[in-house]
């Protein structure tokens, strides 16, 4: 009765980053879109709380040309300052620096890139602004490599949130290491969630089935031939892999077992 009573509570399952609670398992980026108006309504269908901003392409700045504030009000939303493009520590604190300045954030999300080709997380940069940022008591949410010691490193030094890839970040791969993922969400004290890689609202129903907290998106939605009905779509795989992780799924096993018992039969 108790498991029947907490699936019942779904509607208040909530996780905590950096000390505030979030609804919302999914978080968008606002990237890519044919124009803000096209953003606006995607995040809207979708139900994210949280928006992640690329500070070095997204204009949140300038008042003179269109920005995304005008569309998104960063009452209603939270923002989430990005360092997308950022290949080195000292650009990615010097990006978030910059956009604590700015806009007051103090909450942002470190990603600093290894090649062009791959935009795989560079780790030894990764971990050389986590600690700079850290020291300067920014809350860190950390895109990384699917590596659980590498993760269990970054929760050290103090990271709110750890922040694994599916896959390369724009390539709709879906999740390509499950077990990977699997062991960094087992042994984190915090928020874990899939950043990069997703497609499909498969490949979100999986990463919620493992156990993530969240996931992480906007390639997926953004370039999806329909994006506000992709949004939609997401924030439904996120609502049904969280309920599926709660309820548990049933054994797997190598032949078939009937439905129906076998004894007693006429």
């Amino acid at each position: 009765m108790g498991v029947e009573n907490n699936m019942m509570e779904q509607t208040n399952d909530t996780f905590n980053i950096a000390g505030t609670d979030f609804t919302s398992r999914l978080i968008v980026g606002t990237g890519k879109y044919k124009d803000f108006e096209e953003t606006a309504r995607a995040v809207a269908a979708s139900g994210a709380e949280i928006v992640t901003v690329a500070i070095r392409r997204v204009n949140v700045t300038d008042p003179t040309q269109p920005m995304l504030v005008d569309y998104l009000d960063p009452k209603k939303y939270t923002y989430l300052p990005n360092t997308a493009g950022c290949f080195t520590a000292d650009d990615a604190i010097r990006t978030l620096r910059l956009a604590r300045e700015a806009g007051g954030w103090n909450l942002v999300k470190l990603e600093v890139l290894g090649d062009q080709k791959t935009l795989y997380p560079d780790m030894i940069e990764t971990l050389h602004a986590v600690e700079v940022l850290i020291g300067d008591d920014f809350d860190v949410m950390v895109y990384c490599s699917d590596d659980p010691i590498m993760a269990k490193r970054l929760e050290d030094l103090g990271c709110c949130a750890i922040m694994p890839l599916g896959a390369p970040i724009g390539s709709g791969l879906g999740i390509q290491n499950p077990v990977q993922i699997r062991l960094i969400v087992e042994q984190a004290k915090v928020p874990v969630l899939v950043d990069a890689g997703v497609g499909t609202a498969s490949d979100a129903a999986v990463a919620m089935e493992l156990g993530c907290d969240g996931v992480l998106m906007n390639t997926a939605i953004a370039e999806a031939r329909h994006p506000v009905a992709m949004a939609r779509a997401m924030k439904l795989a996120v609502e049904a892999g969280r309920a599926a992780y709660y309820a548990g799924r049933m054994p797997k096993k190598l032949y078939a077992d009937p439905s129906s018992p076998l004894a007693g039969l006429i």
